[in-house]
């Protein structure tokens, strides 16, 4: 335990206030002489150590120290680490994603629960990776709504919201761009195999691994084995669909990372990027059926170009339906809506 002595000085304005010392000390705040108080040997002003001691108080209380000045997020390193964060985690989810259906094509998967748990594991991976440098949205739908909704997330403002948005696209070409090279002679023999013309309109069953087309392709009558007639599945049922799933993803994001839901407590840092990829692999198998469950316009539109560019042509951009559209509006209708939901109503 430390020795304290306490000694009044009158007159220390007058004095050479010298360290280690017990001649007395001046208050260079005040400027005016005071209680020395010796701690071990050394002179410090009592008003010094009173306020060391009151802040020690309140921590053995179990209060917070005030959190250490951190980068402002719209600094532009901060802003540069952000974007990139948002592209290298969306690549990451097609990469994951997209190249799951990729391998399906040489038979490597026979059931979408296969696909479903690559992608939602890929979803968390890419969610743990960027998380504190960007927040993770790695969607434009839940930019969307982080900006409609939750602004103060992030600092987020229009202008960032649309670099969020381009950074996000980006990831999601260049992944596209890789899968496309990665598993070219994979496609090119299922083509093969399969009697089709890239650009044609039957080559939607391989552009199918880079965009989403309704019904699922490979289970309509016309080009695949299964049930459904193009017509079975409408435009606006598309629509709905897209707007729905991404509706449940978006209202389980906002509902886990509300502050008014403790339901993960300490476990929130790990737990959030498993559920909300748990999420996506629970989803994936009920809708894919229907329109291949896209939810993320940069995820769909990004591959979706270089598919167009890679020789699918028109059956990628705007598809056999016209229906390229969907999957970017639908998103952007659904995901606000379920975040209004859980911040606004659920968790006010």
């Amino acid at each position: 335990m430390a020795q304290v002595d306490v000694i009044t000085v009158e007159n220390s304005e007058q004095r050479d206030v010298v360290p280690n010392e017990t001649q007395g000390c001046l208050d260079l705040k005040e400027k005016k002489p005071g209680e020395c108080v010796k701690v071990n040997g050394v002179s410090v002003p009592a008003s010094a150590l009173e306020k060391f001691v009151n802040e020690w108080q309140t921590l053995k209380e179990g209060e917070t120290a005030p959190p250490a000045p951190a980068t402002a997020p719209n600094a532009p390193n901060a802003l540069f680490r952000a974007l990139l964060a948002e592209a290298i985690g969306t690549g990451l989810i097609v990469i994951f994603g997209c190249g799951s259906v990729c391998a399906t094509l040489s038979g490597a998967y026979s059931g979408v629960w296969q696909v479903a748990a690559v992608w939602g594991l890929g979803v968390s991976l890419a969610i743990y990776s960027t998380a504190e440098a960007s927040g993770a949205h790695l969607n434009p739908a839940i930019t969307l709504a982080f900006q409609l909704v939750r602004p103060s997330a992030h600092q987020m403002t229009w202008l960032k919201s649309a670099q969020y948005v381009l950074a996000q696209l980006l990831g999601a070409m260049l992944a596209g761009a890789l899968n496309l090279l990665i598993y070219g002679s994979t496609i090119a023999a299922f083509e093969r195999e399969n009697g089709i013309t890239r650009g044609e309109a039957k080559s939607i069953l391989s552009a199918s691994a880079f965009g989403e087309y309704f019904p699922n392709p490979g289970l309509t009558k016309e080009w695949g084995s299964g049930p459904y007639a193009l017509e079975d599945v409408s435009v606006l049922g598309a629509l709905l669909t897209e707007a729905w799933g991404t509706f449940i993803l978006a209202f389980v994001i906002f509902g886990i990372t509300n502050g008014g839901n403790k339901v993960l407590g300490s476990m929130e840092r790990v737990g959030v990027p498993f559920t909300i990829g748990m999420t996506v692999a629970v989803l994936l198998p009920l809708y894919a059926p229907i329109t291949q469950a896209g939810w993320n316009p940069a995820r769909d539109f990004g591959p979706r170009v270089i598919a167009a560019l890679g020789g699918w042509g028109e059956v990628a951009i705007p598809g056999p339906r016209n229906g390229f559209w969907i999957y970017i509006v639908g998103p952007c209708l659904g995901a606000p809506l379920g975040a209004f939901l859980a911040e606004k109503i659920l968790w006010k």
